[in-house]
């Protein structure tokens, strides 16, 4: 009984200690994909460098094969399609690639109203 006890309470010890998962930017894209390219070209490399690239990382998946470790709310049939996810779990998306000057608002909006993404130095409302 007492080592059961213990175990308990190592194993809520450990679930405490553990990050929680951060928000991401999902890109789901597939080969041959002309708006994946365009968007690899104008966005992917200063994407990183951005507050939102920041507060939700980039992962890239393919279309063929979408990971088990995220739930989506429909099935994706565009590419690009970009999602917000959180915990695994999807808050938003867009779907396709309007080009830069669309892409960032979009994404800002989209990161704002479901992710509280607050950009330079702004206060959520979380």
């Amino acid at each position: 009984m007492l080592l059961r006890r213990l175990l308990a309470g190592f194993f809520v010890l450990c679930t405490l200690s553990l990050p929680a998962r951060a928000v991401e930017l999902v890109m789901v894209e597939q080969h041959g994909c002309e708006w994946c390219a365009r968007w690899n070209e104008e966005i992917a490399p200063i994407y990183p460098k951005t507050a939102e690239g920041a507060f939700a990382p980039l992962r890239r998946v393919d279309l063929r094969n979408m990971p088990d470790d995220l739930e989506t709310t429909r099935r994706v049939l565009f590419t690009p399609t970009f999602l917000i996810v959180e915990d695994g779990h999807e808050k938003a998306r867009l779907e396709g690639y309007p080009g830069a000057d669309f892409f960032w608002p979009l994404l800002e909006a989209l990161l704002r109203d479901h992710a509280d993404f607050a950009p330079d130095g702004e206060v959520g409302d979380s």
